[in-house]
């Protein structure tokens, strides 16, 4: 894998290949959370030789793994106890406090590990948080949601974007480059929550025009997948509309990402926003449209679900 060194200490990896065996320092892995993603990542590592004990709210979505090999620990605290590194992606903030911090968390292990990741989309003040409170017990602890949903989970194909001690990063590596093809580090901790919020402002624009331009295409009588293979390899292309545009038309909403989630992520991009006193009225647009797809009862369902509600306004009778 190329690694290449940027300004501001920035580092860029892709495509680096490595065994368990060959990453001495991390072997034993705490996994907290099997969802849509999370359960497809840990099978990458099981894959790759590491040794699993895994922890989620319910036990049977864990069912595939603890099959393969996995451990099973009643709570994040015992699966963390003596790992060499626990690694969560679970589903809101309040998750990622209780798994980390609360009185069952990774941190109230008697051995907590030397480095902790937490790859939820959760809010950069409480990944610094979690940073320090790891400080104090001597580890390290990593921020590094990702981007690529359901299909890139089960490809290992995600961008995982990273923020934390750049000595705990390199030696997690290893481990992340079994998860993704693009492992960015971007500076201390909450700069990895940060550049998800990029992600999630420029998905939430790309994901609204995908739906305005599969409706222009429809009523102008063209064939939808054509006009993909015109318009997905051009200027316009995108991930949304080579990925999601043709579930759109298979009128296929399995969330590879939950709408409610996206939701949740909006918001913190919004507050974050706030904060630095900008104006995103897209990004604010995009969450009331999605609030709409959550009111209609869809929360549960993909992002691409956003089709529901722009056939609604055009009275076009659309249903899941």
């Amino acid at each position: 894998m190329a690694v290449v060194a940027e300004p501001a200490g920035f580092w860029y990896t892709c495509g680096m290949t490595a065994s368990a065996n060959e990453s001495s320092s991390v072997q034993r892995i705490a996994w907290i959370g099997t969802g849509v993603m999370g359960v497809s990542m840990a099978g990458h590592l099981l894959d790759a030789g590491y040794d699993l004990t895994v922890h989620t709210r319910t036990k049977s979505k864990s069912a595939g793994l603890l099959e393969r090999g996995a451990i099973w620990a009643e709570t994040p605290a015992e699966a963390a106890d003596g790992a060499d590194a626990a690694i969560s992606i679970v589903g809101y903030p309040d998750d990622v406090e209780q798994t980390h911090l609360g009185p069952a968390g990774t941190l109230a292990a008697p051995s907590p590990p030397p480095i902790l990741v937490d790859m939820t989309t959760s809010r950069p003040s409480l990944a610094r948080q979690i940073a320090d409170e790891a400080e104090r017990v001597g580890a390290a602890s990593l921020d590094a949601p990702v981007s690529g949903g359901d299909i890139g989970a089960r490809e290992a194909r995600l961008s995982i974007m990273v923020g934390g001690p750049a000595d705990a990063f390199e030696r997690l590596r290893p481990v992340l480059d079994r998860l993704g093809t693009t492992v960015v580090y971007h500076g201390p901790a909450g700069s990895g929550q940060h550049v998800k919020m990029v992600n999630q402002i420029l998905v939430a624009g790309t994901m609204m025009s995908t739906c305005e331009a599969l409706l222009y295409a429809g009523k102008a009588g063209l064939d939808p997948r054509r006009v993909i293979d015109s318009v997905g390899s051009g200027a316009a292309g995108s991930w949304t509309i080579n990925n999601l545009g043709p579930r759109i038309i298979d009128r296929d909403f399995d969330p590879g990402f939950y709408v409610e989630h996206f939701i949740k992520d909006l918001g913190i991009a919004l507050d974050e926003a706030a904060t630095m006193k900008l104006s995103l009225p897209g990004l604010a647009q995009a969450r009331h449209l999605y609030e709409a797809v959550r009111a209609q009862g869809h929360g549960r369902l993909g992002t691409q679900a956003l089709m529901l509600v722009f056939e609604q306004l055009n009275g076009l009778g659309g249903s899941s």
